[in-house]
């Protein structure tokens, strides 16, 4: 066949049948071990040596009364409960918030009350772990400046962001570890047989992965601008 000099031949190394072999058999191992690893990733326990002890308080109830074993086990002087309102209002004033009703079932829980303080947090659509550890950051300045470290009660999945947030509204020098509390409604082990436990896990890693973007998030349009977290200086501190 006569090519009138406008084609060339040219040799092209391509994968043979046992290189597919192999880049299939790789990607498929890579994708189990994601799949096995992203659930302890996200579902992270890191504690600090801290005297206060943080309680989201959108916990469900066996997770209120891990949490009152926690702060039992451990060598805490106080619990602070956090969250916005438990019905969508915009009044933090009351004893509508999710900071009420777990402080309230703290007490429950034969926790002392003057051990256990409520921090509410304004009402927000988007972003309430971080509207709340902004709300604990400036209760904290107004009444305990001398805390310096915390730990943070969460469940499951939500561990890792929930530790990245309170680091970014608390600041670089202040100590945040993280206690992740198993989510009874699924198998954290076989996490992807449930429905309940591909939504929590998916949708925890797209949102850390969203958060500890440093080129912005949702986070900076919850405070002033001369309160948000410098972009790209995330630190953490066991």
């Amino acid at each position: 066949m006569k090519s009138w000099g406008l084609l060339t031949r040219k040799q092209r190394w391509g994968l043979s049948r046992w290189g597919w072999l192999v880049v299939i058999s790789v990607s498929v191992l890579t994708f189990v071990i994601g799949v096995r690893q992203v659930h302890p990733f996200l579902a992270l326990t890191e504690r600090s040596s801290a005297r206060v002890l943080v309680v989201e308080g959108w916990l469900s109830p066996p997770s209120i009364r891990a949490a009152a074993q926690q702060y039992r086990s451990g060598s805490y002087e106080l619990v602070v409960t956090t969250g916005g309102p438990a019905s969508g209002g915009g009044n933090t004033t009351d004893h509508t918030t999710l900071a009420a009703d777990a402080a309230g079932a703290l007490r429950g829980q034969g926790l002392p009350s003057d051990r256990i303080q409520s921090v509410p947090a304004p009402v927000t659509d988007r972003n309430r772990t971080y509207g709340s550890a902004v709300a604990l950051r400036n209760w904290l300045r107004e009444h305990r400046p001398d805390i310096r470290s915390l730990n943070v009660v969460t469940e499951d999945a939500h561990a890792r962001r929930t530790r990245l947030l309170f680091q970014m509204a608390l600041g670089q020098d202040f100590k945040v570890g993280v206690i992740s509390l198993p989510n009874a409604d699924y198998d954290a082990r076989r996490w992807w047989r449930s429905s309940d436990g591909v939504q929590e896990v998916m949708n925890e890693l797209l949102a850390y992965l969203y958060e500890a973007n440093p080129t912005g998030s949702v986070r900076d349009s919850l405070v002033p601008a001369h309160h948000a977290w410098p972009r790209g200086q995330y630190q953490f501190t066991d």
